[in-house]
């Protein structure tokens, strides 16, 4: 079985809700979608205003605070909001990485081993049986190890041991720096050794959500190493299925998965900051065209908000002042254009009593935007 480019294009878009908007709520839209990257608090908000009809933000805000979504340190070691069932097995399946990665140079450099994080994160998870502040996390570790060790331990500590964010209120539910509270899954998972069961869930969840996959997207979606993965697959014969690309790069999807036709119709979408879509493949060239990359994710790792033209990246958005800067790397129709409007205006609305101007902090970016790469600029919606 072979898989076209646009085919592909096509599926990804139709796991992620992005073929039509769907009547489902905020915690089933979350569990449809997998993972919602969470490095700006506003994303997980309006990716779902971009997949869900009637998006109601004060249902998300209700989510968090009973805790049936989660937002924590996960894939690629970076806050994401996640179902409440999903998350201790994704993080089982990141404890190689989380592990290699946060009890590793900077870890040791701070003065500590793997052995005293051993320690140190049964007490911690004690501490934070109650939501804290990261001060008083950090006042906790500096009462414990001396000023000289805590500023190492504390950003090792913060994403390897089992913490979720505290919803605090807000335009967007979380502050900055944000509280935590201890996640209360059981058993704290210990050293390098990777779960193969865990690791499998999270596979077959991950390709329910952005499948059909290759080793190398899954890889990069949970940042876990090749060679985990194809142990993982292989023990999933039978389970899941294997696709060719158009590149011969062999897919995995789940079988009976919905993958529509080349030519379905994919409107046009004002898509979050660091929206999944856009990390979630080391193929990134099936949302986004090449020349385009460098532009919407700039040299320290910032995705800037995008504009989706027929299922792919086709420019940068930005609010100011009388609407939605929309900037097209290329000529759009006047169609589009008109959905683009649409789109505005029901993001201006729900920008309007939350936060008008967000993402303004990134502003700086438009100025380092290429002239030769911009075609068209335009304030929407249009008066």
């Amino acid at each position: 079985m072979e898989i076209t480019a646009r085919e592909l294009n096509r599926a990804t878009l139709s796991r992620q809700l992005l073929l039509r908007r769907e009547p489902l709520s905020a915690i089933d839209g979350v569990h449809r979608v997998v993972a919602l990257q969470a490095q700006h608090a506003a994303s997980p908000y309006l990716a779902l205003w971009n997949r869900l009809t009637g998006f109601a933000p004060a249902d998300l805000a209700a989510a968090f605070t009973s805790r049936a979504v989660v937002k924590a340190t996960l894939m690629r070691i970076t806050p994401h909001v996640v179902h409440a069932d999903d998350y201790q097995v994704f993080r089982e399946a990141m404890q190689p990485t989380l592990y290699g990665s946060r009890l590793g140079s900077r870890f040791a450099a701070a003065g500590l081993t793997p052995a005293d994080a051993g320690e140190l994160v049964p007490e911690l998870l004690k501490f934070a049986d109650q939501p804290r502040a990261a001060t008083e996390m950090e006042t906790w570790l500096e009462q414990r190890l001396g000023a000289g060790h805590k500023a190492g331990a504390w950003w090792g500590l913060r994403s390897y041991a089992p913490l979720l964010h505290v919803p605090v209120g807000g335009p967007w539910s979380f502050a900055t720096p944000p509280s935590y509270v201890a996640a209360q899954t059981g058993p704290v998972p210990t050293g390098r050794e990777t779960k193969p069961e865990a690791l499998q869930t999270l596979i077959l969840r991950y390709l329910e959500g952005f499948g059909p996959a290759s080793v190398a997207d899954v890889a990069q979606f949970a940042m876990v190493q090749r060679a985990p993965v194809r142990e993982a697959l292989r023990a999933l014969n039978g389970v899941v299925e294997q696709i060719h690309g158009t590149d011969g790069t062999t897919l995995f999807d789940i079988p009976g998965a919905l993958r529509p036709p080349e030519d379905t119709p994919a409107p046009p979408r004002l898509m979050a900051m660091w929206d999944s879509i856009l990390l979630a493949y080391a193929d990134r060239a099936r949302v986004i065209p090449p020349d385009y990359r460098p532009l919407v994710t700039r040299n320290n790792g910032d995705v800037l908000p995008t504009l989706l033209v027929d299922g792919y990246v086709a420019g940068v958005w930005r609010p100011v002042d009388g609407g939605i800067e929309a900037t097209a790397f290329h000529d759009l129709s006047p169609e589009t254009w008109d959905g683009l409007a649409a789109e505005a205006q029901s993001l201006t609305m729900l920008l309007t009593d939350r936060d008008p101007k967000v993402y303004s902090r990134y502003d700086h970016w438009w100025a380092k935007l290429p002239d030769a790469q911009v075609s068209q600029v335009r304030i929407l919606p249009q008066k």
